[in-house]
This record gives C-alpha cells, sequence and structure tokens, in this order.
C-alpha cells in the first residue's frame, strides 16, 4: 500500500510540475508574436520531450542510451561543472552538447544494478534569447524494475549566523552500509552516499528517489565545488539520529513562483558548522613582507614548535607573536636596527607535524625569509617630484634643500571623535613597541574654561600585542586633549614617534540608544551571550555569562538592530563549534523576536528600548512546526523587504520621470507602487510559508 501511495503522490508531483511547465509554454506561446519592444521574455525553456521518457526502468548497465531533451526553443548550457550532478555521484560525469533544439546527454560510467539514477542539471540550462535558466531540472532513471520515489526535505542553516546556506549537498547513506560506533562517525570519509540532494539559494532541499530504509545523512557546503567534503575547509551538519522517509511526518511542496524554483516545508534541521578536527599540522607559508616582519603560516590550530632559529639573528632578537586565538597564523618580529638585518634570512622551525598517516611527529623545515625593497607608487611620485625641484633650482642657480624625510614610525588611532563607557581610543602600532613611556602622556579635560588631568590606563589587547586601548572615565559632552611628546613608543625597528596631539568629545547619551535586556530562564546553571548585532549580523556589542536577570547595552547607534544569543553550554564565554567525529552538535545560537516574529529592532536617538528574554522559548527543542514557524517568518520579512524595496525603485523612478515638478504625484508613484508590490505578494504573505507560489499538499500522509 505504501508503495502505491508514493507513486499516486509522485505521478501528482510530476502532474503539478508538467502542469507548471505547460503554463509556461502557453504565456511563452501567447508572447512570441509581441512586437519588437514589448515586454522582455523571462520565461525559462519548456521541455517538450524526453527520449528515452523520464522515470525509465530497466536501462542497460553496461551500455546506457543517449538521452535526448528537447525544448521548445534553442538552449545554451551554462556552469555545466558547478551545476550538474548525478545521485548517485558516477565516477565520469555525463557529457552534455547542444543538439537542434534540444540537449544530448551521454552516460561515460558503468552503471550500478537495480539503481535509481537521477541527472541533476541544476540551473545549467538557459533560454538562448535572454538567458532564463530553467532550475531544478531532473532526468530520472533506473537500472531495475522499479524507481524509488520516496521524498525528504530540510533547511540547512549557518548555526552560528543563523541564515540559510544555499547549494550545500545533502548525503543519503544506508544505515545498514556504514559501521557506527558510539564514540566516532567516519561515514563521510570512508563511504560513497546512495542519493546526493542540493539546497536551493535559500536553504531548502527536497530529496527525492529515496528507498523507504533507515539513512544516514548529513550535510555540506561544497566550498571548492568537488562535491568531496574538506574538514576546516566546508561547513558540514549533520542529523543526530537515522531517518526513513517512510516514518517521517508529512510535508508540503510548491513552485515559488518569485525564485522559480521547488520548495517544501522543511522535515529536517541541519546546523551547519565548520569543523576542524581534521585540519592537517603543517607550515604551509611563509613570507617576509616588511623588512622587520615575516609570517608564518600553520596548516592547523595551536601548532606546538620546539625550536626556531636563524643563522644571523640571536633568538633573543626574535619576538614570536601568534595573530589569532587559533595561533596558526604566526608573526616574527625582528628586534634589531635595520642596517645589520640581511635581505635573506635563513633559519630552521622544529615543530610537530603530521605525517603521511596523520600521526604528529616531530619534524624540521628550512626557512628562507627573503625582503627586497620595492618603491611604491606614492615614493616613486615623490622622488620624482624632487628630482624636479633640484633640477630647477640647479638651473636658477639656487642651492637646494633636502626636505626633511617623513618619519617612518606608523601608528593608527582616531585623533577625533566622540568617547564613552564602550568607545575608548584605540592605537594599532606597524611593529610591536619595545619602549612604552606612558608616564609623559598628558590627558585633559576642558569644561567651561576649566582644564584639569585626567586618570587613564592603557590595555593591551591580549590577541594582538600591536594593540592598546587607552581607558578613562569619560564625562559626556566634556572636551578632552590629548598630548603624546616625541619618543614616547619606540618599535623593534628602531623607530620613535613624533608628538601627537588629538581632541575628543565625551559622546552626548542623547544621540545614542539605550537597549535594555531582561532575561528570564528556568535553567539557574545554564549561561548565555548577549550580542548587539546590526542589520547585516555583525556583532557591535556583546555582554557574556549571562544568566537571568536585567542587562543594559548603552550608546547604541541608532539603527536597525538585532540581538543574537548564544547558548553557552560550557560558560566559557564563546561560541563553540561542533564535532562531526565527535557527533557533537555546535552550540546553538537564536535571534531574538518579538511578538510579531519580527528580527530587526528599529531604535532611534535619544530613546529607550525594552526587550524580554525568555530562554526557555528561544532555545525550546526544534520541532517540524517551529522550523516552519520559523522559516515562514524569515520569508515574510524577506517579501516585505522586497515590496519595499520596489515601492522606492518605483516611486524614484516615478520623481525622476517628473522631473521634482510634481511632488504630490511622486508621492501617489510611491504609495501605488508599495501597494502594487504589497498586493503582487499577498498570496505570499498570508500563506502558510510565504512562497506565494502554486503548492501541492500531501492530503496528510508522508510526501514521497
Amino acid at each position: 500500500m505504501k508503495r502505491n501511495f508514493a507513486h499516486k503522490i509522485t505521478s501528482a508531483l510530476s502532474a503539478v510540475i508538467v502542469l507548471l511547465f505547460a503554463a509556461a509554454l502557453f504565456t511563452k506561446c501567447a508572447s512570441t508574436m509581441t512586437p519588437t519592444g514589448g515586454p522582455k521574455d523571462t520565461i525559462p525553456p519548456v521541455i517538450v520531450l524526453m527520449n528515452p521518457n523520464n522515470f525509465t526502468t530497466e536501462i542497460d548497465t553496461l551500455h546506457p542510451p543517449k538521452i535526448y531533451i528537447e525544448f521548445d526553443e534553442y538552449v545554451q548550457i551554462k556552469d555545466q561543472q558547478k551545476e550538474l550532478f548525478t545521485s548517485p555521484q558516477m565516477k565520469k560525469k555525463p557529457s552534455v552538447i547542444r543538439r537542434g533544439r534540444g540537449i544530448v546527454v551521454t552516460i561515460k560510467d558503468t552503471l550500478k544494478p537495480n539503481t535509481t539514477y537521477a541527472i541533476n542539471f541544476g540551473s545549467s540550462i538557459l533560454d538562448n534569447n535572454e538567458g532564463n535558466p530553467l532550475h531544478a531540472m531532473r532526468y530520472v532513471f533506473s537500472t531495475g524494475k522499479e524507481v524509488d520515489s520516496m521524498y525528504m526535505s530540510g533547511y540547512t542553516a549557518d548555526s552560528y549566523k543563523a541564515d540559510s546556506v544555499g547549494k550545500s549537498f545533502i548525503f543519503f547513506f544506508p544505515a545498514d552500509s556504514v559501521e557506527m560506533t558510539e564514540e566516532w562517525d567516519s561515514t563521510m570519509f570512508k563511504h560513497k552516499p546512495a542519493v546526493i540532494a542540493r539546497a536551493e539559494k535559500n536553504g531548502i532541499f527536497i530529496a527525492q528517489n529515496l528507498k523507504p530504509i533507515d539513512y544516514r545523512v548529513y550535510a555540506f557546503e561544497d566550498t571548492n565545488g568537488n562535491m568531496e567534503y574538506e574538514p576546516s575547509v566546508d561547513q558540514i551538519g549533520f542529523l543526530d539520529s537515522m531517518c526513513n522517509p517512510s516514518r517521517m511526518p508529512g510535508f508540503t511542496i510548491w513552485f515559488d513562483s518569485l525564485r522559480h524554483y521547488p520548495s517544501a516545508e522543511a522535515q529536517t534541521y541541519f546546523r551547519m558548522f565548520t569543523d576542524r578536527r581534521f585540519m592537517r599540522q603543517t607550515l604551509s607559508g611563509q613570507e617576509r613582507p616588511m623588512r622587520h616582519k615575516a609570517m608564518l603560516y600553520f596548516g592547523a590550530e595551536n601548532p606546538e614548535v620546539v625550536k626556531l632559529e636563524f643563522d644571523s639573528i640571536p633568538s633573543e632578537r626574535v619576538i614570536y607573536d601568534p595573530q589569532n586565538i587559533a595561533k596558526d597564523t604566526v608573526a616574527l618580529w625582528f628586534d634589531m636596527p635595520a642596517e645589520e638585518l640581511p635581505d635573506t634570512i635563513k633559519g630552521t622551525i622544529t615543530y610537530f607535524k603530521h605525517d603521511s598517516i596523520n600521526n604528529l611527529v616531530e619534524t624540521s623545515d628550512k626557512l628562507r625569509l627573503a625582503w627586497v625593497y620595492t618603491e611604491s607608487k606614492a615614493e616613486r611620485e615623490e622622488r620624482e617630484k624632487q628630482e624636479k625641484e633640484r633640477e630647477k633650482a640647479e638651473k636658477a642657480g639656487m642651492p637646494y634643500e633636502e626636505p626633511k624625510p617623513e618619519n617612518p614610525f606608523k601608528v593608527t588611532m582616531d585623533q577625533s571623535g566622540e568617547l564613552n563607557k564602550d568607545k575608548h581610543i584605540k592605537f594599532t602600532f606597524d611593529y610591536p613597541l619595545t619602549k612604552f613611556d606612558s608616564a609623559n602622556i598628558v590627558l585633559r579635560k576642558m569644561i567651561n574654561g576649566d582644564t584639569t588631568k585626567v586618570d587613564y590606563h592603557f590595555i593591551q589587547d591580549t590577541l594582538n600585542r600591536r594593540k592598546y586601548e587607552l581607558h578613562a572615565e569619560w564625562e559626556a559632552t566634556a572636551n578632552y586633549e590629548l598630548m603624546i611628546p616625541s619618543g614616547v613608543f619606540e618599535n623593534t625597528a628602531r623607530e620613535q614617534n613624533d608628538t601627537i596631539t588629538c581632541k575628543y568629545t565625551g559622546s552626548d547619551p542623547a544621540k545614542y540608544t539605550i537597549l535594555k535586556v531582561k532575561v528570564a530562564s528556568s535553567n539557574a546553571q545554564a549561561k548565555y551571550i548577549l550580542q548587539l548585532t546590526n542589520a547585516q549580523g555583525k556583532t557591535q556589542k556583546e555582554i557574556r555569562n549571562v544568566v537571568a536577570g536585567d542587562y543594559i547595552f548603552e550608546y547604541v547607534t541608532p539603527g536597525d538592530i538585532m540581538v543574537r544569543v548564544v547558548e553557552d553550554m560550557n560558560g566559557n564565554g564563546k561560541w563553540d563549534t561542533g564535532d562531526m567525529v565527535l557527533m557533537r552538535q555546535p552550540e546553538r545560537t537564536e535571534i531574538y523576536k518579538n511578538e510579531k516574529a519580527e528580527q530587526l529592532i528599529s531604535t532611534k536617538a535619544n530613546w529607550e528600548f525594552d526587550v524580554t528574554i525568555d530562554m526557555d522559548v528561544l532555545f525550546a527543542p526544534i520541532t517540524m512546526e517551529s522550523l516552519n514557524k520559523m522559516l515562514d517568518d524569515k520569508e515574510d520579512e524577506r517579501l516585505k523587504k522586497v515590496a519595499e524595496d520596489m515601492a522606492k525603485k518605483r516611486a524614484e523612478e516615478a520623481n525622476k520621470k517628473n522631473n521634482n515638478n510634481n511632488q504630490s504625484m511622486g508621492l501617489g508613484g510611491m504609495g501605488g507602487g508599495l501597494g502594487g508590490a504589497l498586493g503582487g505578494m499577498g498570496g505570499g504573505l498570508g500563506g502558510s510559508t510565504g512562497a506565494g507560489g502554486l503548492r501541492t499538499n500531501t492530503m496528510g500522509g508522508n510526501m514521497r
């Protein structure tokens, strides 16, 4: 009964897709007589013939026939290597060439017996004139007597950013074909998937032609386009338990009429992360970008360096300076005069490196760090300018005085601006400092003509020894003057600073927003991280070790913001990625939403905003219903943004057309544009998924 029901559903789905293609064909036929200058063709090619037919069975495994697919117009093939893939994967990709109004597909591989195959064309087939792609085109056949016909859907998302991961591959492994232990999982490294699906740009995938069996399922972002999972390069996600499509809940599938590809409700959720466990330790690169600076690049985190020696530089004159928390990028600073540094520094590094069988062994590699002075464009222009002035002076019989050379000492800092409890004076030096006479630095405050000295202190960055912050008790609207005498700083290149004078102002709180966050949680042991981000998700402010209670973000720049929450399971004050081999999921992150399911908080100057975050609700177990509710909300926000952009564009076009002579008409155009845009998307905003396209419902039971 299940197989017959599945066949009916598949037939229904196929019929819907045929109807979609037929509708497109009729639309295109109606528009073929449009006079020159009419509406632009936006309809993709329509399939009119497949030979052998789609879903053909008992295909010869040794000599599969060539496949001919004909369209209603001439087509082009684009990005075939990137877009085309087969399920299961063939050793050699099929070749695809154009012939007449169609394409010919030649299979170059020996096929497996009793196997359902799918050739997925992605978006590689486009019409020849306008380049409209035919999305999600598939050709399915079987070397057995029947075509596997079950379906499964899911959503792939970046586990930290909570954004969709589009175009990721989903691998299905029959559970009885892979070994599993309670301690580790090597499936992605030792086995080939039986079925492959790929998510669309919105992160939604529809896996087809599955069997009614248990699968181990994994998703990965194919960064290098080779359809092979590369640890530390590709994001990976996995399901904690086996999945059988015959036992999965029913779901809805439809054609997204805005994005022009099939979409669906999600049955499964993959929280993607970068697994750095299998990064191989090696010295992957070395360079010397500056006379007093060299860089070493390691293949994995936390290299164990035993010894570092140079032929011409004493070891105590070499500063070993990791540039990040992973310590896989290291700067070497040479603390000695420039004239004593050779153009090529030779040495040896002894460290633990992975050998061919992935064991860490002590290894010595040669270092050759060459530096050649290269005149920059600005230096060349300045030299040529001075040469012309010298020549001019000599012709006039006048003495020429060489200009004083520019001080090579470099420090990056804001010499003016606003300061507050969250924003202090930042210093970034080109080289590490060997002298820092902070006692000679003077900070003064001026209020109503009165000048007083201000106490301050410097804090060095824990990850970058060239970065410092000057902290003080900044008063609102007060004026400050910072005076740094010459010679206060000296770096490893024996360079010293000139006198630096800066002026600042204490921030006026009325120009900023205050965001108050009330955190509720029934788990007294749980800790969280509150992150205030901009609309693009970039962290602006952060509060760690959060438990139930009240928290405040001050001096928030007005505009659109979001609150991201990290479920800090181990309380280490940072987000921890997952581990596929140890079958450990990454720590969850969620974006706070208000009662209207809106993520963006629009803030204004001199306003206070209050939000309450119930961690029990925010981090409730993820179900199919909650997952699809979240996807619906995201889609509604996207459509709202599209409508607003369309309205804005129409308003701009109307204003431009009227040359700003009729403001009322311009405003009317904007209102009409907004109304038209929202009206055109009403189905999406009002529907259960917000796509506004044609849907096929399962009528209960499974979609398969």
